[in-house]
């Protein structure tokens, strides 16, 4: 399986972009999608988690209230909302997923995942 994560780029402070990632190989359903990111100062940490069924989303502290995941089974398709973003929004961004239904506490750990896609640049600018 193949995740492919895009829609990264340049973006003033207080802007949006939306992230996308469309896995090949294998459908997404069935599987929780979650999305992680990561600097150099930085380990990767967790920003959000949606259940396959759409029925559970989770976000980091850091990020509740301005980004959105989402996901489409039909097009195998996850995205990440992002608005209002700051500058400490800045990293690359993964995508990955992991079957079934981990338990809350471990969608936060990138152990919990197994495939993870390239990554995408996002870069806020103040």
């Amino acid at each position: 399986v193949q995740l492919q994560a895009s829609g990264g780029g340049l973006v003033q402070a207080g802007g949006s972009l939306t992230l996308s990632c469309t896995a090949s190989g294998r459908t997404i359903s069935g599987y929780t999608m979650g999305w992680f990111r990561q600097t150099p100062e930085k380990e990767r940490e967790f920003v959000a988690a949606i259940r396959w069924n759409s029925g559970s989303r989770y976000y980091a502290n850091s990020v509740k209230g301005r980004f959105s995941v989402s996901r489409d089974n039909a097009k195998n398709t996850v995205y990440l909302q992002m608005n209002s973003l700051k500058p400490e929004d800045t990293a690359v961004y993964y995508c990955t997923s992991v079957p079934g239904f981990p338990v809350m506490s471990a969608l936060y750990s990138s152990q919990t995942y197994d495939y993870w896609g390239q990554g995408t640049l996002v870069t806020v600018s103040s």
